[in-house]
């Protein structure tokens, strides 16, 4: 059994949520997986081709200003914030949880983690939950995205 085959898939925003209260050190990565993020076990710098240090992903842990507000917002934001990159990577590429130690930062000041141990896939439609959690709030804003030149 793959690395991948064998990890549970978490099913909603709630079950998210209560996965990153119980746990530290957990962050997000969006890639085909990590039976093949394992292999290399470093991220390429998309502009400059230069291998980083470690895998980029984005923390679920939550911050101390988050002060006591839902969890489950706190984890949409974080699965919101990059939902294009399979629309710009591939359709093979999804969120995946991972825990693991930060070794540095990427050139988009996003965590490069090691140690990496998989945790789970996100399922699709919890990314569908992220956005209707975003839509919902006062002051929505869109995904993080880059336009080219």
């Amino acid at each position: 059994m793959s690395v991948s085959d064998g990890l549970p898939v978490v099913r909603t925003l709630a079950g998210l949520g209560s996965l990153t209260e119980r746990h530290g050190q957990l962050y997000v990565r969006w890639s085909r997986g990590p039976e093949v993020d394992l292999a290399r076990a470093s991220s390429t710098d998309d502009l400059t081709g230069v291998s980083l240090p470690g895998l980029s992903a984005n923390p679920l842990d939550v911050e101390e200003w988050w002060q006591g507000r839902p969890v489950q917002l706190w984890a949409a934001r974080r699965l919101y914030d990059y939902s294009h990159l399979p629309h710009e990577k591939g359709p093979d590429v999804r969120p995946w949880v991972l825990q693991g130690r930060e070794r540095g930062r990427g050139p988009d000041n996003e965590p490069l983690v090691t140690d990496v141990r998989p945790m789970c896939w996100i399922d699709p439609r919890v990314i569908d939950e992220a956005r209707a959690e975003v839509d919902r709030q006062e002051n929505s804003w869109g995904p993080l995205r880059r336009t080219s030149r």
